[in-house]
């Protein structure tokens, strides 16, 4: 399945819904699940719905492989455009709808450093080997969960920083709690993959990476994700090739390459000694020429980017303008200079 957020007006304000994409049209999956068992002649086709199938995506992972079952059963037995219980639309048109990233508040996010050629065009800059430690394990910064933003949102430009950046990576989305996961075991926690994007305030990154801090300032005010979720029986986490564009310029290809760490073993890694749940992302850093810094080529405000995976979709954002007035440093006191 091809699982979305979509946000739809009602009487009563805007409300985030759980759907599935299926021939240009979005199916709302709780409503979807109310019907089939309305059908099946189940007491309380609401309320059952509600908890195998509830309308967002975070509680569907909670419920498992039981409520992804669910919902799949449901989807199939949609036919032509039927109307809910108490008359609510079912199907919709994707012009009828803002999609909103698939998931909107994840539990946790965690980023990789997973393509080797893009490690080794960072130390190259730096006048540097590729640390051998790099080979040893799978590296990792814990992101920002609450500043999410979906397809079609404005990227933010922060007032500090003069060099806002994209990093173009595929994410896998975990969609059953462990702890101490063995890779051979990884796969199964997988519920599936998204295109997200590492916004990047490269100037703030640099100084907190110099500290050997970070990153945290330089990341945390956006991560995109979208537009939607292809859950892991249609996608096996092989990395389509990945292209990039500009105001509708091509700016680079990803030539097939593979991340050198697999997700399973990203997420064995980060498993260790911790306990991942359902709705954690693990990004899998950039590839080659995937973002502005390899590239020294660097977004403009109202600029159009356009990550395109394929199957996994197109992500697409437009630059905003930076917000107010532009602060490099602070004072010693810690207020802007």
């Amino acid at each position: 399945m091809k699982l979305v957020t979509f946000e739809v007006q009602t009487p009563l304000g805007r409300f985030e819904r759980l759907g599935a994409l299926r021939g240009g049209k979005i199916i709302d999956l709780n409503l979807a699940t109310v019907l089939r068992y309305g059908r099946a002649g189940k007491t309380r086709p609401a309320e059952r719905a509600a908890y195998f199938v509830p309308p967002c995506l975070l509680g569907l992972l909670d419920g498992g492989p039981e409520s992804l079952h669910e919902a799949e059963r449901a989807l199939q037995e949609v036919r032509g455009e039927p109307s809910g219980p108490r008359n609510e639309r079912v199907v919709w048109a994707l012009a009828d709808v803002r999609l909103k990233a698939p998931l909107p508040r994840p539990r946790g996010l965690r980023d990789f450093f997973a393509f080797e050629n893009h490690a080794k065009a960072g130390a190259k800059r730096r006048n540097e080997s590729l640390a051998p430690e790099w080979y040893e394990q799978p590296v990792f910064y814990k992101g920002n969960p609450r500043e999410i933003i979906g397809p079609g949102d404005e990227i933010p430009w922060p007032a500090f920083t003069r060099k806002l950046d994209f990093e173009f990576e595929i994410a896998a989305v975990v969609g059953t709690a462990g702890r101490d996961i063995p890779v051979r075991k990884a796969k199964g926690h997988i519920a599936g993959y998204l295109i997200m994007n590492d916004c990047s305030a490269r100037d703030i990154q640099r100084n907190e990476m110099i500290c050997r801090m970070g990153p945290a300032k330089g990341k945390d005010f956006a991560t995109a994700l979208g537009p939607w979720l292809v859950t892991s029986d249609e996608c096996d986490g092989t990395v389509p090739e990945l292209k990039v564009r500009v105001n509708g310029a091509q700016w680079s290809r990803s030539q097939g390459a593979q991340p050198y760490w697999s997700f399973p073993t990203m997420l064995s890694h980060a498993s260790q000694s911790e306990t991942l749940l359902p709705g954690d992302v693990l990004g899998s850093g950039t590839f080659f020429t995937g973002c502005g810094l390899d590239l020294n080529r660097w977004i403009k405000p109202k600029d159009r980017v356009e990550l395109d995976a394929g199957p996994l979709g197109i992500l697409k954002n437009i630059v905003g303008a930076p917000q107010g007035r532009m602060h490099l440093k602070y004072k010693k006191e810690g207020s802007y200079a």
